[in-house]
């Protein structure tokens, strides 16, 4: 049995894309920017239609997949969770950090199409998704109300910071730079605060690209405040 165990390798049945070139901005957890769409794009072995079957009877899936840029010959305990400023040490199980034993994410995402014209079709429109550009996908499995919504779980420390947010400041003639469809989804993100708790510099200028463009802003005061948006050059923008 441990030679079978030892012998088994996942397989990448899909990739998803999204408006996130790198991981700076990507939000922390899945759902919270509904406004983000994106595209999962399956292997040609798996888009087989009768894969798909009956999944537009769900609102909601789950996705497993790989941490992609994250690479560690060796795994840790503990780690410092970002939302806890950086300084604060928690068990690596009591956390979604990325450096884990295996670099598996989970995220549940809203279904909005199963697009079956096309060259790469079947394929699957959603919004929520908390992925960089390209992530492998594992697996999808349908969100089921009734099993996976415990009404009565407590959230740990994650539970003290699902409010934290920030108030962004955004010229509309940089805003008006993003197609139309895109501009709320590049508030909501902002206003997630992309920076790290330990990690936030009056006066110094962040970049975040989003769907092919650099957003570069500052902070203080309590307001986030966009100075200029640059076009960036081989981007995948849908």
């Amino acid at each position: 049995m441990k030679d079978v165990e030892e012998g088994r390798k996942l397989k990448i049945i899909a990739r998803i894309h999204t408006d996130f070139a790198t991981k700076f901005g990507v939000p922390r957890q899945s759902g919270l920017v509904e406004e983000l769409t994106a595209e999962i794009v399956f292997e040609p072995e798996y888009r087989q239609p009768e894969a798909f079957m009956g999944l537009e009877e769900y609102s909601h899936l789950w996705l497993l997949w790989d941490f992609s840029e994250v690479r560690r010959e060796n795994w840790t305990a503990t780690v410092h969770p970002p939302r806890l400023g950086g300084k604060e040490k928690r068990g690596v199980f009591a956390t979604r950090s990325p450096f884990r034993p295996n670099p598996i994410g989970l995220s549940c995402v809203k279904l909005l199409e199963i697009v079956t014209e096309g060259a790469d079709a079947p394929k699957l429109l959603v919004s929520g998704a908390d992925l960089m550009d390209g992530t492998p996908i594992y697996d999808v499995k349908p969100y089921l109300p009734y099993a996976d919504a415990v009404l009565q779980a407590r959230g740990g420390f994650g539970e003290e910071h699902k409010e934290d947010g920030i108030e962004v400041i955004f010229p509309e003639e940089l805003l008006n730079k993003f197609p139309e469809e895109k501009r709320k989804a590049v508030l909501a993100t902002l206003a997630q605060d992309p920076r790290a708790a330990y990690h936030k510099q009056p006066d110094y200028v962040y970049g975040m690209t989003f769907a092919g463009w650099d957003v570069r802003f500052t902070a203080e005061h309590g307001k986030l405040l966009v100075k200029d948006v640059v076009k960036q050059g081989g981007k995948h923008v849908k």
